[in-house]
C-alpha cells in the first residue's frame, strides 16, 4: 500500500444526531482529512464499500444497524478489514466498552467527549495507518 498523507486520508463519520455529525466533519476536515458523513448503519454500509475510508468514527446507538454490526462488518466482510475504527458511544459500562472491543474497535471513546482527545486519538490512528 503507499504511503497516504493524513489530507488524504479518508475518514467516516457514523452517528444518527446531526450536532454531532456537524461538529465531527467540521473538525475532521480542519484537521486536513477527507471527510464522509452517514446518519445510520445502511448509509454507512454504502460509504464503506464505495470510499474504502482509512478510519471510521462510530456511534453504538442507531436506528438501523448499531455501531457493533458495522465494526463486525468491517473486519470480516469489508474491502477494507483494516480500516481503523473508533467507536464514539454515551455506553460507558464496561460490559459494552469490552463488547466494543470485542467487535474489533481499535479505540473506544465515550460521550461526552473531548473533541481536543478524539483529534488526537484519530492522528495516531492515521500514522498507524499509514505505516501499514
Amino acid at each position: 500500500m503507499s504511503k497516504l498523507t493524513l489530507k488524504a486520508l479518508k475518514i467516516l463519520v457514523v452517528d444518527d444526531e446531526p450536532n454531532i455529525l456537524m461538529s465531527l466533519e467540521f473538525l475532521m476536515k480542519k484537521s486536513g482529512f477527507e471527510v464522509f458523513i452517514a446518519r445510520n448503519g445502511h448509509e454507512a454500509l454504502n460509504i464503506i464499500r464505495k470510499e474504502k475510508p482509512g478510519i471510521v468514527i462510530l456511534d453504538i446507538m442507531m436506528p438501523d444497524l448499531d455501531g457493533y454490526a458495522i465494526c463486525s462488518y468491517i473486519r470480516q466482510e469489508s474491502p477494507i478489514p483494516e480500516a481503523k475504527v473508533v467507536f464514539l458511544s454515551a455506553k460507558s459500562k464496561t460490559a459494552d466498552i469490552e463488547k466494543g472491543y470485542g467487535a474489533g474497535a481499535d479505540r473506544y471513546i465515550t460521550k461526552p467527549f473531548s473533541t481536543r482527545k478524539l483529534i488526537e486519538e484519530v492522528k495516531e490512528l492515521a500514522t498507524a495507518h499509514n505505516n501499514n
